[in-house]
This record gives C-alpha cells, sequence and structure tokens, in this order.
C-alpha cells in the first residue's frame, strides 16, 4: 500500500465533506443519539474493521465518536484509509 498524493487526497475530502484532514490523518467526529448508540456504532466499526485487519483510532465521548484514520505502516494516508472512511460514512448513515 502507497501512501495517496496530496491532490488525490484533497479530490476524496471534497467528495466527503464529513472528514478532516489532521497531517497525515482523516478525522471525523459523530454525534449519536445516546451513548448506547454510539457504543453499537463502534461495535460495527469495531467488526468492518477486524475484517479488514485496519483499525481507527476510536475517542469515545458519551454520544460522540471521533475516528481517525491513518496507515501508519506507511506513515499516512493510504486507500485503506479512505475505504474504510467511506464504510464508517455508510455505518453512521445507516445508524441515524
Amino acid at each position: 500500500m502507497t501512501l495517496m498524493s496530496e491532490g488525490r487526497i484533497g479530490e476524496w475530502q471534497q467528495a466527503h465533506p464529513g472528514w478532516e484532514r489532521d497531517g497525515g490523518t482523516l478525522t471525523r467526529s459523530v454525534e449519536c443519539s445516546s451513548f448506547p448508540a454510539a457504543i453499537e456504532l463502534v461495535r460495527r466499526v469495531a467488526d468492518v474493521a477486524e475484517e479488514r485487519d485496519h483499525h481507527p483510532d476510536i475517542d469515545i465521548r458519551w454520544r460522540t465518536l471521533r475516528f481517525a484514520l491513518s496507515t501508519h505502516s506507511e506513515g499516512g494516508i493510504t486507500e485503506k484509509d479512505t475505504a474504510l472512511a467511506e464504510t464508517i460514512d455508510q455505518l453512521v448513515t445507516e445508524s441515524e
């Protein structure tokens, strides 16, 4: 897996406005309807992450989740990160 170019990351972000860039990491915050709903979303993301062997950093603050994606072995953002981000978007939509 290779790092995505700056241009490609910018194009991807334009198509996925919920995601921000923090250096070599993509981040998104999501507010769920309740703490149990937030934990259920984390569980669903964890299932996908385990299946793909690509795990996001997840910060849980009551109903607010912050996902951070980076391919640490490559030192930045790869297509593994954008693919998982798109799946997280789908799971968030399904949980609403």
